[in-house]
């Protein structure tokens, strides 16, 4: 079935398509308009001039548009979660979670465009500030790039959105190569809503094509991105003054002290670990866990993960299907394949059956190995043996990335240790670092990024504060 991409409210054709395949049956599941260079920069042209009607509207209006995305996805559900199983072989109930977690970003979109106020200065604190009254106003940027990942292709879109929305921004969108048919179903969407139209534009094809359209445009005033490092660095470094945010991913970390319980722990792990075939920004990839507790936990980990049903995602009892692409599975082959090489020990999985990648665990893996240094980004976890607290807080800070970490333990100081002592953007305290529900704030440190998402903390990213002095003489 051929597509039409979505600018100005209208749906557009293009002469060039490219085939879309399920990850899971290999299948052609629809023909995906690539949009040139020329059709980017109308879609630009078309949300600048959408401006002025955006910032036309109030908090108010803004809210019940996005209240109205809310509740359309609330209607359209399984759908919704249908087209992301099928374009991204997530299982259908992890795709329904991720549609539950869409319906409450886009709520809190709309909560925080009322709340979206500046602060009073008190200008008369200086010695020179008598008789002046000072405020600062947020406003919104303008034109708005999103460039979203394959792997959350309605969530991850929303977080950005709906802060764009909520502060009055336009938008052109760029969804991943492999699942723009999410993207394309929130254009049907928001068609519904009243939105004015060229505020929401979504245009499919190249990443280099629309990236580089979107990147070298004065009209647009913000990227936006969530990918790899490397693509992020490339916007970072061409992006001039425009605003960057950048969502780069990770390898997630996490300590087991001793004296917790694992009965309690080992289901999250292996959830944290493998669901969405550990496609996942925040999976848990690296696992350090106390001497004293660390055979008993290798056995209650490999006996559930193997107990994880493979198959069909739109099977609702499936929980690990196809990744994303083979040769995406035939990277992930060849990194445990090296970890082996360099001594390490499959525990579990370690080869691709049937077309799918097994669920991995690895042991004594070093710290140079792919699989511990770089995101693996598929379901392998590495659970390595440390003596002390200190031992596992310098291994997870051993990387280059740092979104999230996380530690079980019933020591308040231990705790509080490493709160303070890991080098992330978050630390989950008596929780997976794969944690994350929608309004906190999302963002990491050295190559996780730059930026914070989180609706609230989205919104600052989009706006301009305005300083206001008024003279009272």
């Amino acid at each position: 079935m051929k597509k039409q991409y979505y600018v100005n409210g209208k749906w557009v054709s293009s002469n060039k398509y490219k085939e879309l395949h399920s990850p899971h049956t290999k299948e052609v599941i629809a023909q995906i308009p690539q949009a040139t260079l020329q059709e980017v920069d109308i879609a630009i042209d078309i949300a600048d001039e959408a401006r002025k009607q955006m910032t036309a509207l109030t908090a108010y209006e803004r809210a019940a548009v996005l209240e109205h995305i809310a509740q359309l996805f609330i209607d359209h559900r399984q759908k919704a979660a249908e087209i992301i199983s099928l374009e991204a072989s997530k299982p259908i109930k992890y795709a329904l979670g991720e549609i539950d977690r869409t319906i409450e970003t886009y709520k809190f979109a709309a909560e925080e465009a009322k709340r979206l106020t500046g602060e009073m200065i008190p200008m008369d604190a200086a010695q020179n500030g008598a008789n002046r009254f000072g405020y600062t106003i947020e406003q919104p940027i303008g034109v708005v790039g999103a460039i979203t990942p394959f792997n959350f292709p309605q969530n991850l879109v929303a977080h950005k959105v709906g802060p764009a929305i909520a502060a009055g921004n336009t938008i052109v969108l760029k969804p991943a190569s492999q699942t723009p048919l999410s993207a394309l179903f929130l254009a049907e969407l928001i068609d519904q809503t009243a939105l004015p139209k060229g505020a929401f534009n979504v245009v499919t094809g190249s990443g280099k094509t629309i990236g580089d359209a979107l990147i070298k445009s004065d009209k647009v005033k913000m990227i936006t991105f969530t990918g790899s490092p490397a693509v992020g660095k490339g916007i970072r470094d061409r992006a001039g003054l425009k605003k960057v945010a950048l969502e780069l991913g990770s390898n997630s970390g996490l300590i087991i002290d001793k004296n917790v319980d694992l009965a309690q722990i080992v289901p999250k792990c292996v959830m944290g670990a493998f669901s969405n075939q550990g496609q996942v920004c925040i999976s848990l990839q690296r696992t350090y866990v106390m001497d004293e507790v660390y055979d008993e936990f290798i056995e209650q980990f490999s006996t559930l993960t193997n107990k994880l049903v493979i198959g069909n995602p739109e099977d609702e009892s499936t929980d690990i299907s196809a990744m994303i692409h083979p040769d995406e599975q035939e990277r992930a082959l060849s990194w445990v394949q090296e970890a082996v090489e360099q001594g390490s020990k499959v525990i579990s999985g370690g080869m691709i059956e049937n077309g799918i990648f097994l669920p991995t665990i690895l042991t004594n893996v070093g710290a140079d190995s792919k699989v511990s240094c770089q995101e693996v980004f598929a379901p392998i976890v590495l659970v390595n043996r440390i003596s002390s607290i200190d031992e596992g807080i310098d291994a997870i800070n051993n990387s280059n990335f740092g979104l999230q970490a996380g530690i079980f333990t019933n020591d308040i100081s231990t705790a509080f240790k490493a709160s303070k002592e890991l080098q992330v953007g978050g630390v989950m305290i008596n929780d997976i670092p794969t944690y994350r529900v929608d309004q906190m704030p999302y963002g990491g440190v050295k190559d996780s990024g730059t930026g914070k998402e989180g609706i609230k903390y989205a919104i600052q990213e989009m706006t301009e504060t305005k300083l206001v002095v008024w003279n009272q003489q």
